[in-house]
């Protein structure tokens, strides 16, 4: 039913293709089965070509190509995006790329946003916990406001991946903090109370961390 489609879609890729950048990620370990090294947005000016089909970005996902992936959370059509299949894929993340992809394009907009987002942060898999900070810097972006009941939560997960040191989760921990305490006043003291053993630390890296956070809401408040 969607082969003509995927031809079509591979033939527009191939028209695209950049081999200096696909080689490039290569190098930086973003080693799918196949990368055509088309930039972001002519990505999204091929899916513009096309309606959006939930069916279709199924078969796109499972393909092991970077913008068939990227594509697919393009053409899934928000609306019929579940919190089950988000669970799937977010488990099948392969590169950070996909996950920052995957979370803007359609994880965000889940009615269940909020409560996934709260679930991923503290997995143990590494993309998994990254998508979940990225949805909360996102939603905290647009307005979404934590319940107050949830805020230790949130600081205590985000504290012990900063505590564990460089690692993906860890900046998308840090930009999520810096989202959450911009939205206010007494955010940003909750903020920094959490991290104020990081202040005086010893360790260049968490003293970095305090001063980044304390910078941030300093300049926007």
């Amino acid at each position: 039913m969607y082969q003509d489609t995927l031809k079509s879609i591979r033939i527009q890729l191939r028209r695209y293709m950049d081999g200096i950048v696909s080689t490039s990620m290569r190098r930086q370990g973003m080693d799918y089965k196949m990368n055509f090294g088309v930039s972001l947005q002519n990505i999204r000016a091929i899916a513009g070509s096309y309606t959006k089909d939930a069916g279709l970005a199924q078969l796109l996902w499972k393909e092991e190509v970077r913008e068939m992936k990227i594509l697919a959370t393009l053409l899934y059509p928000q609306e019929e995006f579940t919190a089950a299949l988000a669970r799937q894929w977010v488990e099948e993340i392969p590169f950070q790329e996909i996950a920052e992809q995957l979370a803007g394009n359609l994880l965000q907009f889940l009615p269940d946003a909020p409560q996934l987002a709260r679930e991923w942060i503290r997995s143990e898999k590494e993309y998994v916990s990254v998508a979940g900070f990225i949805v909360y810097t996102r939603l905290f972006s647009k307005g979404y406001l934590l319940p107050v009941t949830g805020e230790p939560y949130f600081l205590q997960v985000a504290h012990s991946i900063l505590d564990k040191g460089i690692s993906r989760p860890q900046r998308a921990a840090l930009t999520a903090l810096k989202r959450f305490g911009r939205q206010s006043g007494r955010q940003a003291v909750l903020v920094l109370d959490a991290f104020t053993d990081y202040e005086t630390a010893g360790s260049a890296e968490k003293e970095e961390f305090y001063n980044d956070m304390k910078f941030e809401f300093e300049y926007y408040m």
